[in-house]
């Protein structure tokens, strides 16, 4: 595009304030808007997923080939013997693994002397799961410790359906795949919340140690393995899937294991597409009324350009031109006032209610995404050049006579 056009087109911007003003606001807060609603989304993603990691799953689980799908049928076929050894193995050479915990899983009863409720338990390493159990909040007594010998800990689901109280005695009962019941009593010394509902309606954890003693094994059902960013998880998995896939275990990133977490992403994404459709709809039926609006306004303008001599083309150019003008100003002003809005929004917080199926509300940020703010700014452009096409055709087509008798 030649200078003269840049220059007539910037030119006729400034000239038609009024009508510029109407389609940059149209197109920045169209921008806002995806920025805003964008960075929501992708702020429901990480906090769902940091929940889930920090209460449940952990970054990654390593199990035996198969445990998934056999676990709730022979539980006994999937125990890894050497759990110390695989932990250690798989620390070794990977600096981004924080830190790796054995998991050993049962199910069975809970009994307080009074009722039984059917649970499922988890042995865990009390102190290690304590410095990543971030998102479980301990609505009455506290997290367990390595000391606690016999100490148990429930969700909330678990004490309201069996009224029980710090303190109280209860008896965990399991059957083993020989055909033996084991029991054990335990103090419960903890009733926790967790980001769903489901889990804290049967889970119980109890120290690993007691765990084995109840489950009559040494071994683990799973390792968890800690990441230092959650970030890093494909390529955690991938490295360790290349050392010790070949020795029969599974490596399984904690997004796989949620079927509600992917849900949950599939669900907020189609909405977040109609979302971003309505918004370029908006813009489009915007900014096509401003340029109709000022292109009648300009036709003797237009008329008069035709009989000195300026091309038919000329006139589509100069249009497209002031669009494609119109279109990066209101984009960048836009991407500026959608960072400066969730910076805003994001240091005073958004509280928010429970999620579905979930115990415990938290408070929202909107997420600064390069790629979320640029692919805003693409739409506000695009829908602002698209809107043009069709106007600008009329006005290049427009009969010289007719033009420059229009409005007389």
């Amino acid at each position: 595009m030649s200078t003269r056009l840049f220059s007539l087109a910037f030119r006729n911007i400034i000239r038609q304030r009024a009508r510029s003003a109407a389609t940059l606001t149209a197109i920045a807060i169209g921008v806002v808007g995806l920025i805003l609603a964008g960075g929501f989304v992708q702020d429901i993603f990480i906090q769902l997923g940091e929940a889930m990691i920090h209460s449940q799953t952990g970054h990654i689980q390593v199990t035996k080939q198969g445990y998934r799908e056999g676990k709730n049928h022979s539980p006994d076929k999937y125990l890894i013997e050497n759990a110390d050894q695989l932990k250690a193995a798989l620390e070794k050479g990977q600096p981004e693994i924080q830190q790796t915990m054995a998991r050993l899983g049962f199910s069975g009863l809970v009994n307080n002397g009074k009722r039984d409720l059917g649970i499922i338990g988890e042995g865990i390493e009390p102190d290690a799961e304590a410095d990543v159990g971030t998102y479980l909040q301990f609505v009455e007594g506290r997290a367990l410790k390595n000391s606690d010998i016999d100490g148990i800990v429930v969700g909330q689901g678990v004490a309201t359906s069996l009224g029980l109280k710090i303190g109280d005695r209860i008896t965990l009962v399991i059957t083993l795949s020989q055909g033996a019941v084991n029991t054990l009593d335990f103090e419960l010394v903890g009733i926790f919340q967790s980001f769903s509902k489901e889990f804290d309606a049967r889970a119980v954890r109890i120290p690993l140690e007691a765990a084995k003693l109840l489950m009559d094994t040494s071994a683990a059902h799973l390792l968890v393995v800690m990441l230092t960013h959650t970030e890093n998880t494909n390529a955690a998995v991938n490295a360790i899937k290349g050392r010790i896939s070949t020795q029969g275990f599974e490596v399984t990133a904690w997004n796989e294991l949620s079927d509600f977490y992917e849900k949950t992403v599939q669900l907020y994404d189609r909405q977040f597409g109609v979302l971003r459709l309505i918004i370029l709809i908006m813009v489009l039926l915007s900014v096509v009324n401003s340029v109709n609006m000022t292109l009648f306004e300009r036709t003797r303008e237009f008329g008069t350009m035709r009989a000195i001599g300026d091309r038919s083309s000329f006139i589509f150019k100069l249009v497209m031109t002031e669009s494609f003008l119109l279109g990066v100003f209101g984009a960048t002003i836009g991407m500026t006032l959608g960072c400066l809005a969730a910076l805003g929004i994001s240091a005073i917080g958004i509280p928010m209610p429970p999620p579905p199926n979930a115990n415990l509300g938290y408070i929202a940020l909107i997420r600064l995404d390069p790629g979320t703010v640029l692919i805003a700014g693409l739409i506000g452009f695009t829908a602002t050049v698209l809107a043009t096409i069709l106007p600008a055709r009329r006005a290049a087509r427009l009969d010289i006579v007719d033009a420059l008798r229009h409005g007389v």
